[in-house]
């Protein structure tokens, strides 16, 4: 499995307040994040795996959505979430 507990337990701690923090929107992104890269390789290997495409698609809006409110609450945090992640934008 290439996502486990301790995963994202590292991710809430790196990106949010400590790991049971698993609402923050920082931590958040960089799950999604995590998660849609190791997506996108499989969609470069199985093209035809339309199933995977659409949730990569929904996963993308969704993390688009946490980035959005995060630069209407706190531009700085925002961009520091961009940069730690290397997000383009």
């Amino acid at each position: 499995m290439y996502l486990t507990a301790e995963k994202k337990a590292e991710f809430f701690t790196e990106f949010g307040k400590n790991a049971t923090d698993t609402g923050s929107a920082e931590g958040q992104i960089a799950l999604f994040t995590f998660r849609i890269k190791h997506l996108t390789e499989h969609v470069k290997k199985n093209k035809k795996d339309l199933a995977t495409m659409r949730s990569l698609v929904r996963l993308v809006g969704k993390r688009r959505k946490l980035l959005d409110y995060l630069k209407r609450k706190d531009i700085d945090r925002y961009r520091e979430v961009i940069k730690k992640l290397g997000i383009r934008k």
